[in-house]
């Protein structure tokens, strides 16, 4: 009976915590803010409780979580309509480097050392401090790194070439299952798509691993292993 119990608790616990994530919205977790960071550490303590303490009413657990699930939303709409409960709740923006300089007060400040800088900024492909503008840190801790202009990459745009923009890629087979709505959605049917695949040296669609077209027909294909 206690195994039937804890499996009932566990289950309620799983289906309160996917509900109350999904209001609470979709973040990765280097994405989230400091509000939600100590929502989400809270929540994972609340949920074991009454599943491990037989002695605990379930309403222990689920009551602590609404309360937090109502305390987030009331915070993410007041920080919605106000820059100043956001400033005094998440935080705000710190310049790190400003027009190729180091502000070592704010580095300080948020407790950045230079070894974290460089590797931060290695990862985004920048080496030389010098072709920097800014960079800022966000308050979810990532760095947004804006190069001088005459060190930004080039582009077409800059050049005046002319440009086509291919769209969205829609995908048409997932691992050798046809997906009809997105092949519908497009105005295509599988005559259409059967002929693709034969100028591919393919004819079962089982055989494809990825078949992708953009709303300019540029298809991506991959078969499978073998095929």
């Amino acid at each position: 009976m206690i195994f039937v119990t804890l499996a009932y608790r566990t289950l309620v616990m799983f289906i309160v915590m996917l509900v109350t994530m999904r209001i609470l919205g979709k973040r990765q977790l280097g994405q989230l803010e400091l509000n939600e960071l100590v929502v989400l550490i809270m929540l994972s303590e609340i949920a074991v409780s009454p599943i491990t303490t037989q002695n605990h009413r379930l309403l222990y657990g689920i009551i602590p979580v609404a309360v937090l699930l109502v305390g987030e939303l009331t915070i993410a709409y007041l920080c919605l309509k106000s820059v100043r409960v956001r400033g005094w709740i998440v935080g705000k923006p710190s310049t790190i480097v400003k027009n190729g300089q180091i502000n070592q007060e704010e580095m300080r400040k948020n407790r950045l050392n230079l070894t974290e800088l460089t590797e931060k900024l290695r990862a985004q492909g920048h080496t030389d401090l010098s072709t920097i503008k800014y960079v800022i840190l966000e308050v979810n801790g990532a760095l947004s790194v804006l190069p001088f202009e005459s060190h930004k990459p080039a582009t077409y745009e800059a050049h005046s070439l002319p440009t086509k923009d291919k769209g969205l890629p829609v995908m048409l087979i997932n691992d050798g299952r046809i997906l009809d709505q997105n092949l519908q959605g497009l105005g295509l049917d599988h005559r259409w798509l059967q002929k693709e695949l034969q100028n591919r040296g393919l004819k079962d669609p089982s055989d494809v691993f990825l078949f992708t077209v953009d709303e300019n027909r540029n298809i991506y294909f991959a078969a499978k292993n073998g095929a």
